[in-house]
């Protein structure tokens, strides 16, 4: 931790600013590569075409719902109506 404060200190020094300014541009590099990155590894996710899985399974949205939300083991939802 003291190499890297004496490090942004000698950076800052070099460029005629302030410790904050250097961490926040090394803050804001990192968030911005991170952003990019993130939308790198969506753009190579392969494509899902409504709602298909990629397996071919369609799930409409009440399955789903049910699935998740099942409130006993016979497959009652809690929407269900008695």
């Amino acid at each position: 931790m003291r190499k890297c404060c004496v490090r942004a200190r000698i950076r800052a020094l070099e460029q005629g600013t302030q410790v904050n300014a250097v961490l926040r541009e090394f803050l804001e590099a990192t968030l911005r590569r991170r952003r990019i990155a993130g939308r790198s590894r969506l753009a190579a996710r392969p494509p899902i075409d409504g709602d298909q899985w990629p397996e071919g399974r369609s799930w409409t949205r009440s399955e789903l719902y049910d699935a998740r939300f099942d409130s006993d083991d016979e497959g009652s939802s809690v929407h269900d109506t008695q």
